[in-house]
């Protein structure tokens, strides 16, 4: 991850290099540029540049194989999903998770089916922490 005293987060750009990466798992440029439909294709020298400048960040890394650089993250999808969430709990919610999850709700966008889950997700966390905190 970047050393620096603000986590740096990726930008619209770079996160759909890390995604093409990530389900990949290691791929060298050209490979990269061809998971997008080709509507949606990168330019080659400007993804190549994108993965340099993603490598002095921190997010990938890179191997020469050959006369190839083959680039692998560096960085999970859940480690930039959790900075992300982070962030916007602090730009946008001053740190409220109550704050989050009540805009989240009020949105139009949540499905019976997702508060469902949410449920559960928050009732299996409530009886992990419980089953932690237990004495023994």
């Amino acid at each position: 991850m970047p050393k620096s005293k603000k986590p740096l987060l990726p930008t619209p750009a770079e996160m759909r290099l890390l995604h093409a990466l990530w389900a990949l798992r290691e791929a060298t440029v050209e490979q990269i540029v061809n998971t997008f439909p080709l509507s949606e294709r990168p330019n080659y020298k400007t993804t190549h540049t994108l993965l340099r400048i993603m490598e002095t960040k921190g997010f990938i890394e890179h191997t020469v194989k050959g006369k190839v650089f083959s680039f692998v993250p560096t960085v999970s999808e859940s480690e930039i999903a959790r900075m992300s969430v982070n962030r916007l709990l602090k730009q946008s919610f001053s740190g409220s998770a109550r704050g989050l999850l009540v805009n989240l709700l009020e949105s139009e966008t949540l499905q019976s089916s997702d508060l469902n889950e949410i449920e559960d997700l928050i009732r299996k966390y409530r009886k992990s922490k419980e089953a932690e905190e237990a004495p023994q």
